[in-house]
């Protein structure tokens, strides 16, 4: 594939990733991903012969792969002070987006998760690179229960997200991070 083709991959990816994580799997329609991204109609079965579903799977991908590698980036020499800027640059990624981007994932695994075993598998395997890398950074910092803290850091920070993007405020944010500091 050449420069072009990959360019007209990555809009579509990049227009069924704003669109599912703002409005989730039934606002990331085929005709709205084609409208936002300008690509043409029939480049979304070329890149994406399996259709929305591999449309979406990819996206997912991609989104789970940028929030791990967020997960693994942040810096800082001690476990609460690691916790407390990742929520934070959170905080901000949500806010800056006008409440309408909170987890890249968790719209999606609401809307079909249930119901589409494939999309399922996208949203269980972002998850897992998530919390493998909270694992990761936390058995880092010499805590022998990140396997408990890395599912409870995820879970409280998951669920301060979506009360934020609800709330439009960062105060479940916060919240969130008093309750894992404690913890740590």
């Amino acid at each position: 594939m050449g420069h072009k083709g990959d360019d007209t991959k990555a809009r579509l990816l990049d227009a069924a990733r704003d669109l599912a994580e703002s409005g989730g799997y039934y606002r990331a329609g085929l005709n709205h991903i084609i409208a936002e991204s300008g690509a043409p109609r029939g480049s979304v079965y070329f890149h994406f012969p399996g259709g929305k579903d591999q449309l979406i799977g990819e996206a997912l991908a991609r989104s789970g792969q940028d929030i791990a590698r967020l997960i693994s980036g942040v810096q800082s020499p001690t476990a609460d002070g690691y916790v407390t800027t990742l929520i934070e640059m959170l905080a901000d990624r949500l806010e800056e987006s006008a409440w309408t981007k909170g987890c890249p994932v968790a719209t999606v695994a609401l809307d079909v998760a249930s119901s589409n075993g494939a999309i399922q598998r996208a949203c269980s395997a972002a998850y897992a690179s998530w919390e493998q890398a909270l694992r990761d950074r936390l058995a880092g910092y010499g805590r022998a229960d990140a396997d408990e803290l890395a599912t409870t850091v995820l879970a409280l920070v998951e669920g301060a997200l979506i009360l934020a993007r609800t709330h439009r405020s960062r105060e479940p944010l916060a919240r969130a991070r008093h309750a894992v500091t404690r913890l740590l």
